[in-house]
């Protein structure tokens, strides 16, 4: 059934009072399934709460979803804070909570062990004032922090300001230390508080129907039982939080895991968008019940909240959500009785917490046209090539060897002729001990057959085919400076790398 048209103009709005998320004005309806952004792990469940609301659900169903929400006092007594800034700050914070989840799941899913209660995920949502935009900053669990003074809930005792690990600060002195906390790091107001865990997260993925993951490279991590090959995957909760989780695929730890939540989060969006689900009451019950289970928010964030944040955030896209990990000066940084952080570098985060405190993107270049380059494990500087061709069609390997060295790979820029003329597809032939580096190639040759050839040597070659058409853009993160790029929603799901 066609939209209605718009109204032609918005009512201005009148000022509200500082910390007040102003009521969206009135809008002809629209048959539209919004996309939002929840935050990574179990706290990208925390914000299906406002993607729900965002549905044009009645404001009774929404009601009840308030009523059904744990409250705690986030902000009691908090002084000397940040001066707020335009547009609404969320502080995201997922806890483990694996007493909750049943014996079969922690064996199936590799969650043994004593619930800690600690923050395992924590990211600054900032939604801009306009409510087109959703700015994500992961901040590391392992960060150095210096926790204000405060009273220990766990001993009793009080204790003078003093260096800790990030995570820490919500064991001592629960949200409104971790609050402190992280406006003191990042002199960013924040202005509402929700923390999650991972039964919400389970739950929530699961009456989605599950969640469509890509990935360049296998991720296999004993620890959490992540087993995945190249390609595509469909994910169950139980898988899902593995992937998100896992912390030992690669040299990158926690810094590799938080770049996989956000792509996680930025498939959770497009799924819950895409299908259907905000415009099925049954399926709308059933993620709200999912939701409501592990949710804790702020007293200040309820139903006339959601409501006004929801009607605003209808035309919202995964376009509009960027993310970025704040960046990283120093990554072995000793602290006597904390042991090894992550030190911040100052120049480099302050410019991105002046972005959220300005209401500005995170990312300053336009958004991107083509698909986003793929993650690969190996660097294609340090990748050598060469490309021969194995067609009738001549120049073929001289435009594959042009386009591989613009990608970045060491072609010998001295394309030749293979004995067979009738190739149909490309092919990789590589020697085993260089296999991720033929893996990273072959993420620039997509469909591309790869021929393990032992003793060929560090020296790759490529038959190009009848198929070849062009070379994929790669790229290799360097984990030492995650915030060496700003992320679209739309640049890391999965069609985004086909």
């Amino acid at each position: 059934m066609p939209s209605p048209p718009r109204s032609p103009a918005r009512p201005q709005r009148r000022p509200q009072p500082p910390g007040r998320v102003p009521p969206a004005p009135a809008r002809t309806a629209r048959v539209r399934r919004p996309k939002r952004p929840r935050w990574a792990m179990r706290a990208l469940t925390t914000l299906s709460v406002v993607v729900l609301a965002s549905a044009g659900i009645g404001h009774a169903v929404v009601t009840s979803l308030d009523a059904g929400i744990s409250r705690i006092d986030a902000f009691k007594d908090m002084k000397n804070r940040p001066r707020a800034g335009h547009g609404m700050n969320v502080l995201l914070v997922g806890t483990d909570g694996r007493d909750k989840i049943s014996e079969a799941e922690r064996r199936a899913f590799r969650l043994g062990g004593a619930p800690c209660h600690c923050t395992d995920t924590m990211m600054i949502v900032h939604i801009s004032e306009d409510r087109g935009r959703a700015s994500v900053v992961s901040l590391p669990r392992d960060s150095y922090a210096e926790v204000p003074a405060h009273l220990d809930r766990t001993t009793g005792k009080q204790h003078g300001a003093h260096p800790i690990k990030l995570n820490a600060a919500y064991a001592e002195g629960g949200p409104q230390l971790t609050i402190g906390t992280v406006e003191n790091m990042t002199h960013v107001k924040i202005d509402h508080y929700m923390e999650v865990d991972f039964t919400s997260f389970m739950r929530t993925v699961d009456v989605l129907g599950g969640v469509r993951i890509c990935t360049a490279v296998p991720l296999k991590d004993s620890y959490t039982g992540l087993d995945l090959s190249p390609g595509p995957h469909a994910l169950n909760g139980g898988q899902a939080l593995q992937y998100v989780r896992a912390r030992h695929v690669d040299g990158a730890s926690d810094l590799g895991r938080m770049k996989r939540q956000q792509r996680f989060l930025a498939a959770l969006i497009e799924r819950a968008t895409s299908s259907g689900v905000l415009l099925n009451p049954m399926k709308f019950r059933d993620v709200t019940r999912a939701v409501l289970g592990s949710v804790r928010a702020d007293a200040g964030f309820g139903t006339d909240e959601l409501l006004d944040l929801g009607r605003a955030m209808r035309n919202f896209s995964p376009s509009s959500s960027e993310f970025t990990t704040v960046p990283i000066g120093q990554m072995d940084f000793p602290v006597k009785g904390v042991g090894s952080t992550l030190k911040w570098d100052p120049a480099a985060a302050g410019r991105v917490f002046q972005a959220l405190r300005d209401d500005r993107p995170l990312a300053v270049a336009p958004p991107r046209k083509g698909p986003a380059p793929a993650t690969v494990e190996v660097d294609p500087h340090a990748i050598r090539v060469q490309v021969e061709n194995g067609t009738a069609t001549a120049g073929l390997a001289r435009k594959a060897d042009a386009a591989l060295a613009a990608t970045g790979f060491a072609t010998t820029r001295q394309p030749t002729t293979a004995a067979g003329h009738a190739v149909k597809r490309t092919v990789i032939t590589y020697d085993p001990r260089w296999d991720r580096s033929a893996r990273s190639l072959a993420a620039a040759l997509p469909g591309s057959e790869l021929r393990a050839a032992p003793g060929q040597g560090p020296l790759l070659k490529v038959t190009v085919g009848a198929d070849f058409r062009t070379v994929h853009q790669v790229r290799a993160d360097d984990p030492g400076r995650p915030e060496q790029s700003v992320q679209r929603g739309n640049e890391v799901v999965c069609g985004a790398q086909a």
